[in-house]
């Protein structure tokens, strides 16, 4: 079987398997907020507070004890493999798709000209950075400051945003902002959440009481997880959205969304806490999304069309190809009108996944996905707009392999 087919099921094995365990994480984090926020303290006896709970014809009594119950049971129920396994599956899709595919995925010859392995090292390295920089900056004086905390780290993610896309694609620059914060949030759970849970029960079991430094860390690190993941859920998806990934400002654009993640999640904290409905976060999260779209559209770009980066050897031949006349206008009658600098399509804003198909250079740099999409497959292009035969795929395929090339 063809190679490229095998990676394009492991991603969407790996992609799959991200989705699954994120929706795990996400929805015990988010379940566990809620409650926390929502229970009763107006309680008699040793427990911090309760909570009665209705859900698939059952009732459930919840009581939540800050250190412990008087008998400390045997059995306890350790919410951790949903964020080990969401991080776990994340890098696999991020070695998958951006590391392999680093040519077509990571690396932009007009924003850097690195090669591969550089690409790959900087992507791993800027993930353990960002954790030992926010890792200091809590085990700062500023951990006491939790709020002055909050403004450095926000400096520490426009600063990262920015740098990506330095270096790498707006898709890829986008993705690893994501993934810079979910390696944080995971590091957290793995290093010190944990960590800490585990010495105030074995204080316990142990007959001693525990320094109650280890609960206020880590509900400091949980806090900074509860707002931090909606950001990373839109970053995550942010490779649908070229408004945002392929925009002048893609960087701040990213930033803002982590603004918005901030007055989204202090609504919902808010409303679970009983403390009434925030509704200037409405305001807010709208005045952020508005500013979000206006940069997206901005005209900043210069008039003059810019220099194309070279192509590699693969490319070229591509191009060199007997049949690459014929596929590229091909693409030209069925591609383009979407793919393309300015949209004709009606309804389309901006070319779909940010993919240009005007040039003869453009069509060879995204051959894998003209190979994918409309050879191998029949997702492109839509049935009701466009119509290629098997003929013509089975061409595209002919020129994408490079058979039936003269000797």
């Amino acid at each position: 079987m063809d190679a490229t087919i095998l990676i394009h099921w492991a991603e969407f094995a790996v992609r799959w398997l991200h989705v699954i365990t994120a929706i795990a994480w996400i929805g015990s984090s988010f379940y566990f907020i809620a409650l926390d926020l929502g229970l009763n303290r107006n309680v008699p006896g040793p427990a911090d507070g309760e909570e009665w709970q209705v859900h698939g014809g059952g009732f459930y009594h919840i009581q939540k004890y800050l250190v412990a119950p008087e008998a400390m049971p045997e059995h306890l129920t350790w919410f951790k493999w949903e964020s080990y396994a969401t991080w776990l599956s994340g890098v696999a899709l991020l070695a998958v798709l951006y590391w392999v595919g680093a040519e077509l995925y990571l690396i932009d010859p007009n924003v850097a000209d690195l090669s591969i392995w550089a690409a790959i090292a900087i992507s791993a390295a800027s993930l353990v950075l960002g954790w030992v920089l926010y890792d200091r900056l809590c085990k700062s004086p500023l951990g006491d400051r939790p709020q002055v905390m909050m403004l450095v780290l926000f400096a520490i993610i426009v600063a990262f945003s920015w740098g990506y896309t330095q270096v790498f694609t707006g898709r890829a620059a986008l993705l690893h902002l994501g993934a810079f914060t979910a390696t944080i949030m995971t590091a957290n759970v793995a290093m010190i959440i944990i960590p800490n849970q585990k010495i105030v029960v074995a204080d316990l079991k142990a007959g001693r009481t525990p320094d109650a430094k280890y609960g206020k860390i880590a509900k400091l690190r949980s806090t900074h997880n509860n707002y931090l993941t909606l950001p990373v859920i839109f970053l995550m998806l942010s490779n649908h959205y070229p408004l945002a990934f392929a925009s002048e400002f893609n960087w701040i654009i990213a930033s803002l969304i982590f603004l918005m993640g901030v007055t989204i999640r202090h609504f919902f904290n808010t409303m679970h806490a009983r403390g009434g409905y925030k509704w200037w976060t409405w305001g807010a999260t709208t005045a952020i999304f508005a500013a979000i779209v206006w940069l997206s559209v901005l005209p900043l770009r210069d008039e003059a069309p810019q220099e194309e980066a070279a192509l590699s050897a693969g490319q070229q031949a591509l191009i060199a190809h007997s049949d690459f006349e014929d596929v590229f206008w091909l693409v030209q009658g069925n591609c383009a009108y979407c793919h393309a600098a300015e949209v004709s399509y009606p309804g389309i804003a901006a070319a779909p996944g940010g993919v240009v198909l005007e040039t003869e250079a453009e069509v060879a740099r995204h051959a894998l996905q003209i190979y994918m999409q409309a050879g191998v497959s029949h997702a492109m292009p839509p049935p009701s707009q466009a119509f290629l035969v098997d003929e013509d795929r089975a061409l595209i395929r002919r020129w994408y392999r490079g058979e039936g090339l003269e000797e």
